[in-house]
């Protein structure tokens, strides 16, 4: 799956000591709270998928394997998708120049 296949893509940062933060919209879509263990999943063609811990492989649920795999026929042909406007990414940008994250800052509560 590559940067124009995804359905969400949130940057996140490793640190020297190999550590990186689960960020807040992800652990949602997962179902997390803070304290919630996730498995990586390297596939052989290099991807990296990430799930809760003792989540069902899509294989082991034909619910959850037929979704995927609409899904999956979706993503190959996104008639319905519009790319986000120059205007917006612009603003976007504005918006945001300048704001400086520390890493190593406790988190905010979720609900803050």
């Amino acid at each position: 799956m590559g940067k124009s296949d995804a359905i969400l893509e949130i940057p996140a940062t490793v640190t020297e000591r190999g550590q990186t933060t689960v960020p807040a919209a992800m652990r949602k879509m997962l179902g997390l709270d803070r304290s919630g263990r996730v498995v990586f999943r390297a596939l052989a063609d290099g991807t990296v998928t990430l799930a809760r811990a003792g989540s069902p492989e899509p294989d082991d649920d034909p619910v959850l394997g037929r979704f995927l795999d609409f899904l999956a026929r979706e993503m190959d042909r996104p008639q319905g998708l519009l790319p986000v406007p120059v205007a917006l990414s612009e603003r976007a940008a504005a918006l945001t120049e300048g704001i400086e994250v520390d890493l190593d800052q406790p988190l905010p509560p979720d609900d803050a």
